[in-house]
């Protein structure tokens, strides 16, 4: 092998692998956004090899330095990344080896690209499951302050995309905060999931030398050191993780777009958004689209199949490492890409968005929605629920027929159609009072959203304290 092809495993072969067959098993182009996790772990492996008299001091303080270098270069975009070193650990290690000589070839002591690649990836992962549950928080903030703003609007709540009943606007914001309140549940599972040390098992089987795995841990933040070399270096459950919490999450953001697009139509006329989170045609100057809440929507079919990807790449991999997990990142790194640019697409969109709160209103006074309460109204007063559920529907269907709406009953027209109804009948189809009475812990009567907001605000300082208190 020629001296700028030699590889770190080229002692064994005779020849190099052609340009074609290089690129084809590189992971760089991939792996290089590791390159400060890469970095991070390499100082602590050097620092504890120092302790443990594994390599000198001077030979450690050169590494440090010299690593600290790197990232410097690294971070003002003047490193070098070659094809020809394959991934993010060789290329570090390459240029280590320019900057301090034959001290850096010290650094690989005792460990292996596959304890190192997976120390790596966990502290990525890690790193991006925080960041991902600060933007799903700063999403949760836009909707809290939306539903403190808006308290009191009512709209229509909708089953089978029909009118159902009234609901108040901030209930329904609120639903898609406790959403992505158990997606911040699941980004902090993962990064607990996350939050164990495989560096020390080496390529599969340990190391000889008297390593401090715990030291390490502590030094790169983990709280706790894998049990098994061979599960160490082949796990990825905590990718899955990441990659599951971020397809139910995107999956979420899918489902609040498509109510965005909905909202925003002429049609329903709810909400309009802002210029900067919308486009126009390119044939009809009228339009006004939703083509960022539809990008949402349509990438969510990404992050799912990234999710898929990676269980079929895992599915049928003998212990320990296989090539196969190079392939581990590209969707998850997509994954993670895709929704924290997706929370930041609707976190603007709701932020800027205008609420046409007379149109909801109007919407709510039709399509009937006060029919379930006239039946209550009736059941209260002893007519068995399947006998008021037949009167009131065909009060409705009378109505129908004739364009009119429950409120324009008369007294005299409930009577003829049930002695049942009581003086009060009237009241129980106003629509605020409809909405008043969902008194039960977690309804959307007043008292109970009112609770809920309270909930909602202790829900969200509460991860936020978590995230804080892990430096996110």
């Amino acid at each position: 092998m020629t001296a700028g092809a030699r590889k770190p495993w080229g002692g064994r072969f005779e020849r190099s692998v052609d340009a074609f067959t290089e690129e084809f098993g590189a992971s760089l182009p991939v792996d290089q956004r590791m390159a400060e996790q890469d970095i991070r772990g390499s100082i602590a492996h050097a620092k504890m090899l120092a302790e443990r008299g594994i390599i000198s001091d001077q030979d450690a303080e050169a590494i440090v330095s010299g690593l600290s270098q790197i990232y410097r270069e690294i971070a003002d975009g003047t490193f070098v990344f070659d094809i020809a070193d394959e991934d993010v650990h060789m290329a570090v290690e390459r240029r280590l080896i320019d900057l301090v000589g034959p001290a850096g070839g010290r650094l690989h002591t005792a460990r292996s690209r596959n304890d190192q690649v997976a120390t790596d990836t966990r502290l990525y992962c890690k790193d991006a499951a925080l960041g991902l549950a600060r933007a799903a928080d700063a999403l949760r903030g836009t909707l809290l302050r939306l539903a403190e703003k808006h308290s009191g609007v009512v709209l229509p709540g909708y089953t089978h995309l029909q009118r159902a009943q009234p609901v108040l606007f901030s209930h329904h914001l609120l639903a898609y905060f406790w959403m992505l309140t158990r997606d911040v549940a699941r980004f902090r599972s993962a990064y607990e999931a996350a939050d164990t040390l495989p560096l020390g098992s080496a390529a599969l089987a340990g190391t000889t030398f008297p390593v401090d795995r715990e030291a390490v841990a502590k030094a790169l933040g983990f709280s706790d050191i894998s049990a098994n070399s061979l599960d160490a270096v082949s796990d990825r459950d905590f990718l899955l993780d990441l990659t599951y919490a971020c397809a139910v999450a995107q999956t979420h953001l899918s489902r609040l777009c498509e109510e965005l697009i909905l909202w925003s139509t002429g049609e329903f006329g709810f909400v309009t958004l802002d210029d900067a989170w919308a486009t126009g045609s390119s044939i009809m100057p009228q339009k006004k689209n939703p083509d960022f809440a539809e990008l949402v929507r349509g990438k969510t079919g990404r992050v799912v199949g990234d999710l898929t990807s990676l269980l079929v790449t895992l599915k049928g991999l003998p212990l320990a490492y296989n090539k196969d997990m190079q392939e581990d990142k590209p969707p998850a790194f997509d994954a993670i890409d895709t929704v924290a640019d997706s929370l930041r697409a609707v976190e603007g969109m709701l932020a800027t968005m205008s609420v046409h709160e007379d149109a909801m209103r109007a919407a709510a006074n039709g399509g009937f929605m006060a029919a379930t309460d006239l039946a209550d109204h009736l059941a209260a007063r002893g007519v068995p629920f399947r006998d008021a559920h037949e009167i009131v529907g065909r009060l409705v269907l009378t109505c129908e027929r004739e364009g009119r709406t429950l409120q324009s009953l008369t007294m005299a027209e409930l009577r003829e159609a049930s002695p049942a109804f009581g003086d009060d009948a009237l009241e129980a189809v106003d629509i605020d009072a409809v909405v008043a009475r969902r008194t039960s812990a977690g309804g959307t009567g007043h008292e109970a959203v009112s609770a809920q907001v309270v909930s909602a605000r202790e829900a969200l300082d509460a991860d936020v304290a978590w995230r804080e208190s892990l430096g996110g």
